[in-house]
């Protein structure tokens, strides 16, 4: 019998290109459109990293904020705005998104394509160290976010959280990308940062009554990784 993988041209003993055909299928349904893949070359241009999510799962960030009814998005690690105009594209033209980010060449790609997206007016970006900017965001009584994505460095992802929580209100969504690390999650910390990053974060959920908690597993061109999600319930 012939595989589902072997009959796409994808050989069984290579997953990630199984993964990546898979997403290319979908690619119709996910419908990333001129203004998105041109936000994606232009980072590429700018010699930033390929780390942005995938079509598919700005598309699933989106679907996210459009079910929980967001007006008011709040974005840990803005890059060069991908993921960001998927989010911002879920808001009417009176919400607003807050997106961090740490370096100034980023923030300068990003804003550079959320104009190209028509979406400047509803989207601030804030360049500074993220948990920098967030507890200035506490400080001055920022409004409650209805939705957090947070995709920055991992090992922060804990601080990130108790900041988050602080912006927030019973029904809040916390996304937090890149949580499964390829599985590495599944072993112990050892001396890899990003994966006490992730146990910190998970430990954190798991303390706290607040919140009602799931992790997602993905695989795609973006490889095996996942998400974890929180609400905040109380």
């Amino acid at each position: 019998m012939t595989s589902s993988a072997a009959a796409h041209g994808a050989a069984p003993d290579d997953p990630r290109s199984t993964w990546a055909a898979v997403d290319a299928y979908f690619a119709p349904l996910v419908g990333e459109d001129a203004v998105l893949a041109a936000a994606r070359r232009r980072a590429r241009e700018a010699g930033l990293p390929a780390i942005q999510v995938s079509a598919a799962q700005g598309r699933f960030l989106q679907l996210l904020a459009l079910a929980c009814g967001a007006r008011r998005i709040l974005e840990v690690g803005t890059l060069g705005g991908y993921s960001t105009i998927w989010l911002a594209r879920a808001l009417a033209p009176d919400d607003s998104l807050v997106t961090c980010e740490i370096d100034p060449r980023h923030a300068a790609v990003a804003r550079e394509n959320l104009a190209s997206a028509g979406l400047e007016d509803r989207v601030e970006v804030l360049v500074a160290p993220a948990a920098d900017s967030l507890r200035r965001l506490v400080e001055d009584g920022a409004e409650a976010f209805d939705l957090v994505f947070v995709d920055a460095d991992k090992p922060s992802n804990p601080v990130y959280l108790d900041l988050a929580l602080h912006l927030s209100h019973p029904g809040t969504l916390v996304v937090v990308d890149n949580t499964v690390r390829g599985g590495a999650v599944a072993g112990p910390s050892g001396d890899d940062p990003d994966v006490r990053g992730v146990h910190g974060l998970v430990d954190a959920i798991t303390a706290d009554p607040r919140l009602e908690a799931t992790a997602l597993q993905t695989v795609g061109e973006k490889g095996y990784d996942g998400f974890v999600l929180a609400r905040v319930v109380g």
